[in-house]
């Protein structure tokens, strides 16, 4: 992102230019300062030297519309900064406020300053010192004319990611790289995403985060990550010394392999917490960036204790320009956004016309990306699911909620015929690929696959609530035990459980997201809500290939097979002037009837593009065997359920038999 503005002189008058982006921006002569502070009386910037104690202090210039801004001419790049203002209400011992830069894209810790640095000499301010500084930071990098594999919709499968959690127990990565944004990128990881036909990263959030309250009062952590301190800033506990420059290398080695990249983000709030929470810098510096209550406290839409105002100018301003500098300086291909009901309000309603919206879609390089939206809060009306504009796909929990249903307990097959073409009550095929549902069986949040066939109850325990945290509708099922089970046929069962899960999401229409975990059948012992588990609990177990090998074997073959297969249909089903013939049968042949609509008997959908191919799903989830007629013969199964791998077989006869708590997936092409 190249600045090009005028260079003042310190000292004259400090008239901001409108080029001047928020927070610090070097330039080959110096570096400019913007912060939006309209609630401070005095500002002021303080550098820091290698020992870490306060070397210069500038007061910065206040501009009419609430701007702070300053110039130091000279200043080079990985120079230590912070804010201060001189807290009204204890002027007379003068002491500081210190307040992070919201908008830094480097930050360290107050015991981080002295592995930064060169000196080995820690902080020596006392108590004034401020917790966490931040670096200006200077974006040159070799890309080696590496460019967005731009994968189409059509061919995307998102595997979602902890960056930690994904690398740190894998034995072949060196122990310094585990858990690192390099370790995602070492060759053994790539191996892994190449032999899954894994297409895009879902990275949970890189941004620098810290622990809520409640959590370090239990020596917990926020492992997860969801609570952002610093938007622009990759965190540092994923690097092992330059988290700018590692994080920037991570996503260059995946596009040289062909994996995009979209970051789980939170704009929706910030670490500051609720009224009586810490301040870090937005409620010093701007109370208004947050929506208020009628009596001026904090509005909680989050669940988190305060709520980022996207109507508010300077708070759109800043999230903008955070997401172009991820595109712009780290080439991220799109993003995920975390309670995105919130960045859609106006006051207490949400607007698919709001100015968040309408400043994404208008914007040249943010249009451009994969949007993502979570769409929900906990604020009024805040379940919008298929309400979000154009270019924007949508996070799909009743894709989630019903085939576990279906699965696992009982659903209608009307309920699943819905979901399988690709919810259009809600997406419909004619606004494909330009917004798609985003089918997904396990997210972050909830039982991986393992757990939600081997546990019928969330384990919580080890966070510190008494099993009261955690989503209570898991609709799961533990096969006869509780947890683990070493009964053949107890793991026979839920092993072909997660095979129709699994083979459900991946052939149903729309972009599928799995839990990278999942492909290695990780169990977090029955947490369903592992936020604070920075532990086992989390890290994907790679000893256990051994045991889950049949099942990863299964997952690659079926993700290699709707690469192949479902791009066609896709198109044609979205296509406005190809005519695609679909039928619902029984398992007889005949076209369903309302009756059996209305049951969750055995039943078929046949997709037949004409002169072209077909495609045949044909559902068991009863007791017992059904003989299923063909409505032609000489078929071609892509997987049957009922076996532990993926053997595709040609069936010549007019009928077949598919086996209990089963699928088969029937491919006929022309010739």
């Amino acid at each position: 992102m190249k600045i090009s503005i005028p260079e003042p002189t310190l000292g004259q008058d400090m008239t901001l230019d409108p080029g001047v982006p928020l927070g610090s921006t070097l330039t080959e002569q110096g570096c400019h300062f913007r912060v939006h502070a309209p609630d401070s009386q005095q500002l002021f910037v303080a550098l820091f030297g290698d020992n870490g104690q306060i070397i210069e202090t500038f007061p910065m210039s206040r501009q009419p519309n609430g701007d702070w801004y300053l110039y130091i001419p000279s200043l080079q790049a990985d120079s230590a900064y912070s804010f201060y203002q001189i807290n009204p209400a204890t002027q007379a011992t003068q002491a500081r406020q210190w307040l992070l830069d919201p908008h830094a894209h480097n930050v360290l810790q107050r015991h981080q300053f002295s592995h930064h640095q060169t000196s080995s000499e820690k902080i020596t301010a006392g108590n004034d010192a401020p917790e966490w500084v931040s670096l200006t930071t200077r974006h040159h990098f070799d890309w080696q004319t590496r460019t967005h594999p731009e994968t189409p919709l059509s061919n995307t499968v998102i595997s979602e990611i902890h960056i930690k959690g994904y690398t740190r127990q894998h034995p072949a990565i060196p122990p310094e790289q585990r858990g690192t944004y390099l370790g995602l990128c070492h060759p053994a990881i790539l191996a892994d995403f190449k032999e899954n036909n894994i297409t895009c990263l879902q990275l949970m959030p890189i941004a620098t985060k810290v622990d809520e309250s409640h959590l370090k009062t239990k020596s917990l952590t926020n492992y997860w990550g969801y609570n952002p301190l610093a938007w622009s800033a990759p965190d540092r506990r994923f690097a092992i010394a330059d988290p700018v420059k590692e994080c920037k290398t991570m996503i260059r080695t995946l596009h040289a392999h062909g994996i995009e990249v979209i970051l789980d983000v939170v704009y929706n709030h910030t670490a500051e917490e609720g009224d009586g929470g810490p301040i870090y810098h937005f409620k010093a510096l701007d109370q208004q960036t947050y929506l208020h209550h009628q009596n001026g406290g904090l509005k909680n839409f989050t669940g988190c204790g305060n709520t980022v105002d996207l109507s508010h100018p300077p708070a759109l301003e800043a999230v903008l320009q955070s997401l172009r500098h991820w595109v712009l300086n780290y080439q991220v291909d799109g993003f995920r956004f975390d309670l995105a009901a919130t960045l859609g309000r106006q006051d207490d309603r949400f607007c698919k016309n709001a100015a968040f919206f309408r400043a994404i879609n208008n914007d040249p390089v943010l249009s451009q990306v994969k949007l993502i939206a979570e769409p929900w809060d906990i604020g009024p009306n805040g379940y919008q699911l298929g309400h979000f504009p154009g270019h924007w796909h949508e996070c799909n929990d009743t894709f989630r909620d019903t085939w576990r249903s279906y699965w696992l307990h009982r659903a209608t097959n009307a309920e699943i015929a819905s979901l399988l073409l690709g919810s259009q009550e809600r997406f419909p095929a004619w606004n494909w690929p330009e917004k798609m549902s985003v089918n997904y069986i396990c997210y972050h949040d909830g039982f991986t696959l393992q757990d939600l066939v081997s546990y019928g109850e969330k384990h919580n325990r080890d966070n510190g609530e008494d099993n009261r945290d955690g989503h209570p509708d898991n609709r799961s099922n533990n096969h006869g035990i509780e947890g683990q089970s070493n009964a053949p046929a107890i793991i026979k069962k839920r092993e072909q459980q997660k095979r129709n899960l699994m083979t459900s999401l991946l052939f149903s229409f729309g972009i599928p997201h799995l839990l990278g975990a999942d492909l290695h059948a990780h169990s977090q012992l029955g947490n369903n809500n592992a936020y604070c588990q920075d532990n086992a609990i989390s890290w994907v177990n790679w000893e256990g290939q051994v045991q889950s090998g049949d099942f990863r074997q299964y997952c690659q073959s079926l993700l290699t097979l709707r690469q192949t297969i479902m791009p066609a249909f896709t198109q044609a089903l979205s296509a406005q002037t190809q005519s695609v013939e679909i039928q619902w049968l029984d398992h007889r042949g005949a076209n369903l009837s309302e009756q059996t609509w209305a049951e969750n008997s055995p039943f078929a959908c046949l997709i037949r593009i004409p002169c072209e191919e077909s495609l045949m799903y044909i559902f068991n989830s009863g007791e017992l065997p059904v003989r299923f007629a063909l409505p032609d013969s000489h078929w071609r199964c892509l997987t049957d359920t009922a076996d532990s791998r993926v053997l595709t077989k040609i069936l010549r006869q007019t009928a077949t038999y598919v086996r209990p708590h089963s699928m088969m997936i029937l491919h006929r092409a022309p010739d």
